[in-house]
């Protein structure tokens, strides 16, 4: 398990390092051809911002040659804003005095018909965390119904046991997205004070749960702005040094979620600038040439145009955060403000006059290997 690499670390002593690495420490990252965890560190520590052009340059280079120039396109499908976790940075928190929705099969379908008009192969199903609404009844029966329309599965869901994985992977889910959150284990308690989502622990052995399910891709993530996103960041990278060694059967994608505004709202800890979260996807593309690194629509126009050449290799479009927000109820509650409101279609013109291709279907079931 994870945590016993993680009970190794301590978050002021990793916080201070990372602080304390140097302008040459950076340019002593940049050049090496196996880069380390400290070389991590230095690469997203404050001394390394005056070399976000060169890291930007070689992480284009080294994302071409390892991805070429593609794009992927995804759309998240929230199925469901049921949730019994009181967090105090979600919109569909348990003590926000919001209406509740859980679609229907029915209803599934009607949103399906405008994501696949859209164009997507691709979908992330999201629900809040609500086991009883939202559990592994609800997923058998709608999986299947899901599965028929679309090449690629992920879900963004509750955290659960592995013979749940097991078996969502039976139902044709391909891959699985937990985020941490904040791996600062006292702050974690602050944020998180009811429900299962509470279990600190539980949360961070979820990733063990899902390699050893067998599940072909595992996504990791932090809350950019709950907590230091620098130290945040460090921790996720050991986590995922951890989980490649460990299950190395599946592929992994690091995703970059900046706090936004909900209802309810929480003020972000730290502020991480537009130019700080490129330098964050630079030195994750230049630690790890081989995991996927995602884009939602979070971020501005601005910002996701610009970021299409520096390392990112797959991108949402068109999204709605809120369940029924493609047909059956657009007014209902987001989940968080999506910043980027452009069309598929404009998308992926913006894109194409990158010099990229956009790609709808992340993978073929028939090309999979035992």
């Amino acid at each position: 398990m994870f945590t016993t690499s993680f009970n190794q670390f301590n978050w002021a002593i990793e916080k201070a390092s990372i602080e304390s690495k140097t302008q040459a420490d950076a340019e002593r990252a940049l050049r090496s051809t196996n880069r380390t965890y400290e070389d991590f560190k230095a690469l997203i520590a404050p001394a390394a911002r005056s070399l976000i052009e060169q890291m930007a340059l070689l992480s284009q280079k080294e994302t071409q040659q390892r991805f070429g120039k593609t794009i992927q396109l995804y759309a998240p499908l929230y199925l469901s804003n049921e949730c019994q976790n009181i967090c105090t940075y979600c919109g569909f928190s348990l003590d926000n005095k919001i209406p509740r929705k859980t679609l229907t099969a029915l209803e599934i379908l009607q949103e399906i018909a405008v994501l696949k008009k859209m164009g997507y192969q691709h979908i992330l199903l999201v629900t809040g965390e609500a086991q009883q609404q939202v559990g592994m009844n609800y997923f058998r029966k709608v999986l299947p119904l899901i599965k028929q329309h679309f090449a690629h599965i992920a879900m963004e869901v509750q955290p659960l046991d592995e013979c749940d994985y097991r078996e969502l992977g039976q139902l044709g889910v391909n891959t699985i997205l937990v985020y941490q959150e904040t791996y600062h284990q006292s702050d974690y308690k602050i944020h998180h004070t009811k429900g299962k989502k509470s279990n600190f622990k539980y949360r961070l052995e979820t990733p063990d749960r899902i390699g050893r399910a067998e599940i072909r891709k595992i996504g990791l993530g932090v809350l950019l702005g709950l907590d230091d996103w620098r130290t945040d960041s460090a921790f996720a990278a050991l986590h995922l040094q951890y989980l490649e060694k460990t299950y190395w059967k599946s592929k992994f994608s690091i995703s970059f979620p900046r706090l936004r505004p909900h209802a309810g709202g929480l003020e972000p800890k730290t502020v991480i600038s537009d130019a700080e979260l490129v330098q964050l996807i630079c030195a994750w593309r230049l630690f790890n040439r081989d995991v996927e690194l995602s884009m939602s629509t979070r971020e501005s126009q601005n910002f996701r145009n610009n970021i299409i050449k520096l390392g990112i290799t797959s991108m949402s479009a068109g999204s709605k955060t809120n369940p029924g927000g493609y047909a059956v109820e657009p007014q209902s509650l987001e989940q968080f403000e999506i910043d980027d409101s452009r069309t598929p279609e404009e998308i992926v013109a913006v894109i194409k006059q990158a010099g990229y291709d956009p790609v709808w279907k992340d993978w073929d079931s028939m090309l999979q290997l035992d």
